[in-house]
């Protein structure tokens, strides 16, 4: 699970006040959404008899999403 600070930081930036329910399911979604990303990485790069996820197979799952 990812810490709570670093989103707490974004929102705050932001100028926005939210609840701490508010930040946990924007830390909940960014997490699932980073968890989606890197198994589809991880698949490209297996596909591509690669053990490193590199930083094209991260802008390829982005791009074709």
């Amino acid at each position: 699970m990812l810490p709570m600070t670093p989103f707490s930081r974004i929102v705050r930036r932001e100028g926005v006040r939210m609840s701490k329910e508010g930040h946990v399911e924007v830390r909940d979604v960014i997490q699932e959404v980073a968890i989606e990303i890197s198994e589809r990485a991880a698949r490209i790069s297996r596909h591509s008899n690669r053990k490193t996820v590199t930083k094209k197979d991260i802008e390829f799952v982005i791009r074709e999403k």
